[in-house]
Formats: structure tokens, sequence, C-alpha cells
């Protein structure tokens, strides 16, 4: 075997990893554009990584938060999330303290309950102190604060020659602010407000005496307001609650809710349903599912797409804000900097201080090579779903531009394949594995550009097919089969181009010299959810993804265990992505893999029961299931992140053989796994109307049985 030779140095915009991150127990919130990470404490302090803070649009507001009681930190009882993730709590007591005359307070005899929940770029936090001791108490509380203002790429690991100006803090009475103008010449603030009047107050701590008697309690509140060139706001802490939660009720109100009486799917599903939630940011648009948190909490045009396509069945109008606010950043122009062609989709958009100055290249970046072809799948797959015509017509010119952006851009050199070029100052791959050494050959060097992915081409399969559809359904119907045509030559290209009869299954691209990267990857079950490939190819597929070098236990490898860069702990190469097996999944029912489906949905349940909360990372590493233990966490995955929020969804729909017709709903060869018994749907809204449910798992057959609808909506079940 030759010798693989690999380069040991961090590459650009690489997450560097000094030393172990946020625990297990860390506390996440996140509203909009803002979110924050605190130890289970509730704490802001820079260990590990140094990722904790409260963050707003790309930047750290506030960088330490510490709270003490007479004088050392308390001990920790219990910390926790909500179940919809709206708040967070810690509960924490006394250690055992010696006070001044000699007097000794045991632990356990103070009680401090303290929460915090996100609103519109506001951190509102509520202290609760109650004295359990037989004394009256004289004690001291204190805060301890400070902002940097850091970029998120900073903390990332990314070193900046110059920073803007840091004002001196400013303090009144009861307030103290953080100020800093950035090299972008935006003026950012951080406002702290006590309620009640702190007994000392200066830039940088705030000392109260707590003069409890036995059994009496008393509550402190803290309000910390992050500011971009704006008006100072200040919404007062029970309006801006319960505003977050009319918010949640709204989002409820208009989603499928689904459940189930097994308790550990039930609790993913639900963690993943307020974990979806929680990733849904308002824009003029309508809803977008920023990607994750800390890395990734912003606007991703693949995430946002394959998302909307997990939960589009749960929430259609997730997919229709995706789609509008998409359309409105489209690409209309040449821009070599940003990867910018016309009709190109946006790959992300960044709007912290480093954007700004083009210190990094992501204010508004399109590199990437599926968004655009998935763009076109979602705008299909909507249509499919709502018989929305109204937003089909208002969104053709960016389907016609995306379109014509796959023929005459995507295809950099006429072969009929999309592919792309490494870009000197942003990504050097552009599929969802973007690492810089995920696309290789079997030796293990690294595949030259231009790059054709086996996945992208089944996108553009799918690209085609769904854009004749809407072009039919508005009446061009040459333009239709012109589509249908392109469609199908994609599909025989890659069948034939890309197959790899010795190693059974698809390549996992072309290289710049037309040489295939011989690697069994996770990629090729893309062509499955993209029905591209035939059923001899399919089935062989499963058979790959399934053998013990590519199946862990808990889910589908990005990478065979055989290849040579194979590392369960890596990125792309070895590792497990929820939404990677979820997209799979989707092609396991398409082509009647039943077996293979419900031994991956088992396969996933069973990993969530050992994540904090049944929430279900942006990948876990790829070691082989061990008797008695869990999955190993990734060190630095997003936790939550909106694709792997909705891969349960996705996995769901694919067991019922979910499909949406003109006059109701299809069931196609539904099939549930034996520990689930029964699935509950309520509320799933169908041509205008809304449906109840309830599948039941009979180990050889599943029956639906309709407990609500309308006369008019039609229900099949195809055996």
């Amino acid at each position: 075997m030759k010798e693989c030779v690999v380069e040991i140095r961090p590459q650009k915009f690489y997450i560097l990893a000094t030393s172990p991150g946020l625990s297990k127990e860390a506390l996440i919130l996140k509203h909009g554009d803002t979110f924050g990470l605190f130890d289970p404490y509730g704490d802001i302090r820079q260990e590990g990584l140094g990722e904790q803070g409260l963050y707003h649009l790309g930047t750290r507001f506030l960088s330490k938060l510490e709270l003490k009681f007479c004088h050392v930190r308390p001990f920790l009882l219990n910390s926790s999330a909500t179940r919809d993730n709206l708040m967070v709590a810690s509960d924490l007591t006394n250690p055992d303290i010696m006070l001044e005359g000699k007097e000794f307070l045991p632990r356990g005899s103070v009680h401090i309950l303290r929460q915090k929940f996100l609103y519109q770029g506001i951190c509102y936090e509520a202290l609760r102190i109650e004295n359990f001791s037989p004394c009256r108490i004289h004690l001291p509380l204190t805060y301890n604060f400070d902002a940097d203002f850091v970029d998120i790429f900073e903390v990332r690991g990314v070193k900046r020659k110059k920073r803007g100006h840091y004002y001196e803090p400013q303090t009144k009475e009861r307030e103290v602010y953080f100020k800093y103008l950035g090299l972008d010449g935006k003026l950012r603030t951080t406002r702290l407000i006590f309620d009640p009047k702190p007994h000392s107050l200066n830039a940088r701590e705030a000392l109260f005496y707590l003069d409890l008697k036995p059994k009496e309690r008393t509550n402190l509140f803290l309000v910390i307001v992050c500011l971009v060139d704006e008006e100072d706001k200040f919404i007062p802490f029970v309006k801006a609650y319960l505003s977050t939660r009319q918010e949640l009720k709204d989002l409820q109100r208009q989603s499928c809710q689904v459940s189930t009486p097994q308790e550990h799917f039930n609790s993913w599903l639900k963690r993943s349903e307020s974990d979806l939630f929680m990733m849904l940011t308002h824009t003029p648009y309508g809803l977008y599912p920023y990607a994750g948190i800390p890395w990734f909490n912003t606007v991703f045009g693949r995430d946002g797409i394959i998302t909307a396509l997990e939960c589009l069945w749960l929430n259609p109008e997730i997919a229709k804000g995706v789609l509008r606010f998409l359309a409105a950043t489209q690409a209309t122009s040449f821009d070599p900097s940003r990867d910018a062609e016309p009709g190109k989709i946006i790959h992300e958009i960044r709007p912290g201080e480093m954007a700004a100055t083009g210190e990094i290249p992501f204010a508004r970046y399109y590199g990437t090579i599926d968004a655009t072809p998935l763009f076109l799948i979602l705008a299909g797959a909507y249509y499919e779903r709502t018989r929305d015509l109204n937003l089909i017509r208002e969104l053709w010119p960016n389907i016609e531009a995306a379109w014509r952006w796959m023929e005459e851009y995507g295809d950099l050199d006429g072969d009929g394949f999309l592919e792309y070029q490494a870009s000197e100052e942003g990504l050097v791959n552009k599929g969802w594995k973007d690492s810089h050494d995920s696309i290789f050959h079997a030796d293990g060097s690294m595949a030259k550009p231009p790059i054709a992915l086996v996945e992208v081409q089944a996108y553009a399969y799918q690209a085609y097919l769904k854009t004749a559809l809407l072009a039919h359904a508005l009446g061009k119907k040459d333009l239709s089969e012109i589509l249908l045509q392109k469609a199908n030559t994609v599909k025989e290209n890659l069948r034939k181009t890309f197959w790899d009869e010795e190693l059974g299954t698809f390549v996992l691209a072309l290289d710049g010299g037309k040489q295939p990267c011989r690697v069994r990857t996770s990629n090729a079950g893309h062509v499955l959810f993209c029905e591209a490939a035939d059923e001899r190819q399919a089935s062989l597929v499963a058979q790959h993804l399934f053998a013990r070098d590519s199946f862990s236990g808990w889910g589908i490898r990005t990478l065979s265990s055989k290849e040579v860069l194979y590392n369960p702990v890596s990125y792309h190469n070895g590792s497990v992505w929820p939404h990677d097996n979820a997209l799979i999944a989707w092609g396991l029912s398409l082509y009647n893999f039943k077996f293979y489906l419900n031994r991956l949905i088992k396969g996933l349940c069973d990993a969530s029961v050992y994540f904090p909360y049944h929430r279900m990372p942006e990948l876990f590493c790829g070691f082989s299931r061990r008797p008695d233990q869990g999955p190993t966490p990734y060190p630095v995955a997003c936790n939550p992140q909106a694709w792997s929020a909705g891969a349960v969804f996705l996995l769901l729909a694919a067991c019922l053989g979910l499909k949406f017709t003109a006059h109701g709903l299809c069931f196609c060869r539904p099939t549930l796994p034996r520990f689930l018994r029964k699935v509950q749907l309520r509320n799933l809204w169908v041509n205008g109307a809304t449906l109840d449910l309830d599948i039941i798992n009979h180990q050889t057959d599943v029956t639906i049985n309709v407990l609500r609808k309308p006369k008019e909506i039609e229900i099949m079940v195809l055996k």
C-alpha cells in the first residue's frame, strides 16, 4: 500500500480544541440571533475551549458571569433545561462556611435557585434565595462580570492582527455599561441592570448583602441587554417571558404533534421538537432554522434546506420561510471572493465584525455546490406537500435562475456533472462533507479539483425532476419535457460513471482528471435518498451501508472502517451524523428496505438515551457499539444542531412511508420497529384541514386509526 503523507497543521477556519469543551451538563439557550452557553452553575467561565458566554449577532457580549456566596462558589445541587428549552435552572446551596466570630453555617443552609431565559437580544436572570437555617443570616452575595466583545471566529481559534476600541466601563446606581467600537464602525454595548440596587457596584462586581430570617426568602434580578448601534431597549421580565411562551405556543399550533407511549423514543421526539423550535428564527421572509450552537448560529443554505425537508410533513411553514429567504439572498452577479455566480444559493451568512471587515469571507458566502440543487428539491417537495402554487409563481424567477446556474456555471467542463473548484479564501471542499481532508482516493491522497461528488449528481437528478413538476404545474409543458429529459440523462450518467462493480457501491467522487475516488462512504446512501439508483445498485449499496465496516451499531459511519483515512474521531471520515442517516433512511424506504430501516432507527434511538436530555448532537464518534456502553461524543460538536433535531422526524416519515397527494395522504408500505408499538399524530395539516391519527404496530402489520378528518380528505394505505 502506498504510504499516505498527511499535512499536520490546523486548516483555515478549523475549530481549535486545545482542551475539553463544555461539559455534558452545559446549559444552552437561544432566541433569534442571541444564544448563551453557561456552565451547570449558570456561570460564564473561560474554561475548556473558552466558548462560554452570551453571544449576539456573531459577537460575545458577556465573557464572564460568576456568582459567589460568602465569597466562595456555591455547591451545585442540580441543573437542567426545561423540556420546552425556554429556560435553564441551577439549584445551588452554600458549602460549610466559617463566619466571623467563629460562627458556623453548615452546608445546605441556604438554597439559591438560579433561572435564565433569552428574549430579543436580552438575557434575563432571576435568583430566589431562601434561608433554611434556624438563625438569621446577614451574608454577602456577589456577581463578577466582564465583556470581551470577541467575534465567534476568534473563539474558534482564528487570530486577529488588530481589534477595535474598548471604552472604559460606566456605572450608575444599578447599571453597568461595557462598550466596544469595532473595526466595522459598529458600536456594541452590553448593559447590566440589577434589581434591587446593589449595596456596592463597580465596573467588574456587584455586591449584595442578604438579610434573611429563618425560612425567609428574597429575589434578585439581573437583566443583560445586547445592543448593536441601537437605541437602548428594555422589556420587563414577566412580559418578555410570556412573549417567549406565546411564540412557542404559536409554533406548536401550526405543527403536527407527534408522540408515542415508548418512553425513550418519546423523549427523543420531544427534545428534538424543542430543539427544532429553539433553532427557528423569525426573519422578514418567514421562519428559518439556524444551523447549530455554538459555532453555526446563523443562516446556512444547505442546513436550512435539509432541516426543512426533514420537517416538511410536520410543519411546511418552515420550508416556506427557507425558500423565500434563500430566494431573497440568491446570487445575481459574479464575485469570486464570495464564490458567487448568478442563480447560486447562499452557503452561509455571518453578521459579526470579522465578516463585515473581510477578515473572513463569510458575510455572504456562496461556496457550496449542493445548496442550489437542494433548493430546487425543496421547492418541488414543498409544492407536493402543500399544493401552494402561489408561492411557486412568486419564486419561479429564482427557481429558473437556480436550474440555469446548474447548466451554465455548476458544470465546469460540460460533461453533464456538477463540479467545484477549491477557493483560496473560502472552503476547499464544498459538499456537505466540507472539511479539507474529506474527499480523497483509496490510497489516502487528496482528490484534486474540479471535483464531482456522487451525492450532488443525485441531487441534480432530483432537482431537474422537481423543477419539471413545477413547470408542468405552471403550464410550461414544453419546458417540463426538456427538464425531464435532463433528469433522465443525469440519472443514467450517474449510474454508469459513478458505479463501481468491484466495490459494490457508488464511488465518492470524480477528481479533476475524471478519476474515481474509489472510497466506500455514506455519500452513496444519498443516491438512494434521491431514488437515482437502479434496484440492484440500491440493494448492494444498502448491504454495504449495513456491513460491520460501515454500520457502527448506533448508525451509519461517514466512511467505512476499511478505508485508509478512517478515523472514528474525525469530523467526516468515520463519524456518525444523524442527518446523514435520516436521509439514507428515506432512501431505504423508497426501495422498501424495511429491515435495514428498522435497524437504523433502533440504533439511533438507543444512542439518544445516552445523550443529555436525549438531545441528538451534530455528530458523534464512529466507534463500534460496545455492550453496556453508550456512543462516544465528538469533542466540538454543535449541540443542538437543527438538522440533527430534524432527523427523528424524517426517520419516522420514512418508516410510515408518508406521501402527500392532491386529495390527501398516503402511507406507502408503512412499518414500525418492534420496540415502537404506537405513534400518535395530532393536528397533521393536509390540504387546508387537520387530521388526528393513531398508527398501531401489530408486529406483522401496521394499521392506521383515523380519529378525526374531514370527508374530502382521502387516506390511502399501500401495502
